[in-house]
């Protein structure tokens, strides 16, 4: 296992129910960097909920936000970008009107959700990533089913009452990719980590897929590897496993 690039989930993977990394994990991801592997964070985040936590770690060479719908190098400079089409965005409206359900969303603009509603035309905002929050099984579902119907989107969650929308083609992996072709690795020497729908194309397609002890059980089922939960420093315990594995060569 030759790993050159760890990929890390934010919520529920590095950090803790309070929103902060831990002292164990940011040690172990500072003696990756000391090897020379490059740690990127790939969030669903948007840059501006995420950067505190970047800046915390450090320098790193890449950053992926909103479930790959944006990219950032190490100065913080957007290097890749793919917004919602607002007919998209307007069928979701009509999807959250009809079901009266919580949404939330994410612009090049701001970030607005049903406590915190934009106040101009969709046309008037540049799209990111959309989503619901819906505690309803049985309306979660029927608003699922509905979702999948459209092949425009592509649908994953961060928690099991989430559901979160990109264009087609936008998630982590296809981010990661990118990354990989900047960097001149490919994704077998990536090792992903997380605990959502929303990673599990990364955890699939790198070369060590790592799903956190507290991860969804089809997370788990596509991992290589269940790590530690995100309160006790999984993270770090995935990182120390790559670190043996490149200090026993």
């Amino acid at each position: 296992m030759t790993i050159k690039l760890i990929a890390l989930d934010m919520d529920g993977t590095l950090v803790n129910h309070e929103g902060e990394v831990s002292p164990e994990n940011e040690k172990a991801i500072q003696r990756a960097k000391e090897k020379g592997i490059h740690v990127v964070l790939s969030t669903g985040r948007s840059l501006r909920n995420c950067r505190d936590i970047s800046d915390q770690l450090g320098r790193s060479s890449y950053l992926i936000t909103v479930n790959g719908g944006e990219i950032y190098d190490h100065e913080y400079n957007l290097v890749d970008s793919t917004h919602l089409d607002t007919k998209l965005v307007k069928a979701l409206w009509a999807l959250k009107e009809k079901h009266d359900v919580y949404f939330w969303s994410s612009t090049t603009q701001g970030i607005f959700n049903t406590q915190n509603p934009f106040d101009q035309e969709i046309d008037a905002y540049n799209w990111l990533k959309f989503g619901f929050d819906i505690q309803d099984d049985e309306v979660r579902k029927v608003v699922m089913d509905e979702l999948l119907k459209n092949e425009a989107l592509e649908i994953t969650n961060s928690s099991p009452t989430n559901i979160e929308i990109n264009p087609a083609g936008v998630n982590k992996a296809a981010a990661l990719v990118k990354v990989c072709e900047r960097l001149d690795l490919s994704m077998e020497e990536v090792m992903a980590v997380g605990d959502s729908m929303n990673d599990i194309a990364m955890i699939r397609e790198s070369g060590f897929g790592v799903a956190m002890g507290n991860a969804q059980e089809a997370v788990k089922e596509a991992a290589d590897w269940v790590t530690g939960i995100n309160t006790d420093h999984g993270v770090a315990q995935a990182i120390d496993k790559v670190l043996a594995a490149v200090e026993s060569k």
